[in-house]
């Protein structure tokens, strides 16, 4: 079993910078493909980044290329997002998720492990 903490939300002024933290615990980290995905009020599930665990590749949602950065460091069990540039259209509750040997992709369903998400609120 894998626990998911994050951290890191907040509310912002758009332009600013916001580094999300997800902490896991349970099981050692470095053999799951991991993701961030977001949800805002009235809308569905969003994916934003994933990560690959077996060659560290990632994938952005277009919406935010350029901009977040998913990176990940297995000894301390943490998955980071580092969003830049934010927008009023960034907010939203995000979420990590992880899936053991998974391949670290958009696909909500393929991952078994879910936190209990972050807010962040950007202000224009």
């Amino acid at each position: 079993q894998l626990l998911l903490v994050e951290s890191g939300g907040a509310l912002v002024q758009a332009g600013a910078s916001l580094r999300l933290s997800c902490v896991a615990s349970g099981r050692t980290f470095e053999n799951y493909g991991l993701a961030w995905f977001r949800q805002a009020p009235g809308k569905d599930r969003e994916f934003v980044a994933a990560n690959r665990w077996f060659d560290n590749t990632t994938y952005y949602a277009d919406s935010v290329r350029g901009r977040f950065t998913i990176s990940r460091d297995n000894a301390k069990n943490t998955v980071f997002l580092q969003m830049n540039s934010l927008k009023p259209e960034d907010t939203a509750d995000y979420v990590c998720a992880a899936e053991y040997y998974g391949p670290g992709n958009e696909v909500a369903e393929e991952y078994d492990y879910w936190g209990q998400g972050t807010q962040v609120t950007v202000s224009s």
